[in-house]
């Protein structure tokens, strides 16, 4: 059997991205909700809205979430079938 390092290396990177117990709530609520704005988040979560930002950041870079414009907002929503198994799988 050959080893798919590219696909390993993708594998970890994700799971480096839901390594942080914020990210995890973050994905966690969006799986909950449908989707959410920084604002809600920021209310939920108690969290600064600076750093909520650079950790959709780093869940956006992963492609783990995504966003969508709704006037002056952006709803995020996670787009990762995989990270929605992974976190179904921490709080089954």
């Amino acid at each position: 059997m050959k080893i798919d390092t590219k696909l390993n290396e993708e594998n970890a990177d994700l799971l480096k991205a839901l390594a942080h117990p914020a990210r995890l709530c973050i994905v966690k609520n969006m799986i909950e909700k449908g989707g959410c704005t920084v604002s809600y988040m920021h209310t939920c979560m108690g969290q600064p809205q600076s750093t909520l930002s650079q950790h959709i950041a780093r869940l956006k870079s992963q492609k783990i979430i995504s966003g969508t414009r709704r006037g002056k907002e952006i709803t995020y929503e996670v787009s990762s079938e995989l990270a929605k198994g992974i976190i179904k799988i921490l709080y089954k």
